[in-house]
């Protein structure tokens, strides 16, 4: 049976889905949804490129700031916590440039917390020491060290609202086809709005992701000490509910082209939303988190020094000619830190820490 008969199916016995339970089913229905399908999503054979997957320097440059948090932390036991590891290629990059720190490596655990059950089996099939899995973060009865997420958040399924009179919902009813209809929103929707002091002007439509501050939440509840890297697309609340964004941010990805018809080729195609970082940073302070900054990947990758690792890389790989090189690093460059690099955040938060510069955010 066809994803989209199922979720057919579901609306003639339930009634309109809200969209965020319609974004569920399409990403993550049990061998169906979009990641839980086993074909090649990432690269250029799969439908979008992440970071992690141009270069290993971006992992390289990660790891380097996570040797600075664990200096500070007094260079005992260090948890890394990754959420949605993807294809586990991020991890793997970072464990190969730690490695290289004989006293930081031996103290390192590695956890991966993985929603995707194929692309959980992709992880095991490479990845294997200073690595384990868990279901939830709460598994690891708290730890010190850090929680990272690369390109996560903008896949939580999210609710869709429009200011009407009233703030209104977006539900997927099927009338012969596909079709939106609107609900006044639940007090929890409004509340989201009202908690950051956001009023939208009418006619405005745009996506609440409650999913990412349970996840915030979680998160706070468990570190014991330590930072939580997010890294996403997204922006901050002035500019996600500017005028410019007043249709919202969703957009699906299908072999490398945009576009916003949802309801086409269900479970064939990524669906992702722009991460409201204040609203991290909000949530992550009422539950004992520290706003210590944020600024764009490209500034992020820059100040570790990500240019000359990249350099470096290039020219150690078999075969290279100076032509050749200089294409790669072109294109790697142009992709991570003037495409992407520009659209991606990074948040960097804290908790039980003294305040201190981080080489990611700082200028030297």
């Amino acid at each position: 049976m066809l994803l989209t008969d199922i979720i057919i199916k579901r609306i003639k016995e339930e009634g309109a889905l809200s969209f965020h339970n319609f974004m569920e089913m399409a990403l993550y229905y049990p061998h169906l949804g979009y990641y839980n399908r086993s074909q090649s999503k990432i690269g250029k054979s799969g439908d979008f490129y992440t970071s992690s997957s141009l270069t290993p320097a971006f992992g390289a440059m990660i790891g380097k700031q996570l040797e600075q948090m664990w200096e500070i932390l007094g260079k005992g036991n260090f948890t890394i916590v990754e959420y949605g590891a993807g294809t586990g290629t991020l991890c793997a990059d970072i464990l190969e440039y730690l490695k290289n720190n004989a006293d930081m490596y031996p103290q390192l655990k590695y956890c991966i917390i993985e929603k995707g059950a194929a692309m959980r089996v992709i992880q095991k099939s490479h990845l294997s020491e200073k690595v384990s899995w868990y279901e939830n973060i709460s598994d690891l009865n708290g730890f010190t060290g850090v929680v990272l997420s690369n390109e996560l958040l903008d896949n939580f399924s999210v609710h869709q609202v429009v200011m009407e009179d009233e703030l209104m919902e977006v539900f997927v009813d099927h009338q012969n086809e596909f079709v939106e209809v609107l609900k006044p929103a639940k007090s929890e929707l409004k509340d989201y709005f009202t908690e950051l002091n956001v009023a939208l002007p009418k006619g405005f439509r745009t996506e609440i992701n409650l999913e990412a501050i349970d996840w915030i939440k979680e998160i706070a509840s468990t570190l014991h000490k330590g930072y939580v890297i997010t890294i996403d697309y997204g922006d901050t609340s002035d500019k996600l509910y500017s005028e410019s964004r007043r249709n919202g941010t969703l957009l699906s990805f299908n072999k490398h082209s945009i576009n916003d018809n949802f309801y086409n080729d269900i479970g064939e195609q990524d669906i992702t939303s722009h991460v409201n970082f204040s609203a991290l940073s909000h949530w992550g302070l009422k539950n004992g988190l520290t706003f210590c900054g944020i600024t764009n990947q490209a500034g992020f990758l820059l100040r570790l020094g990500f240019k000359n690792y990249l350099q470096k890389i290039l020219m150690s790989e078999p075969g290279q000619n100076m032509l050749s090189l200089i294409k790669k690093e072109n294109f790697i460059s142009q992709k991570l830190v003037f495409e992407m690099g520009l659209k991606i955040q990074v948040l960097i938060q804290s908790k039980g820490v003294p305040k201190t510069n981080l080489a990611g955010l700082t200028d030297e």
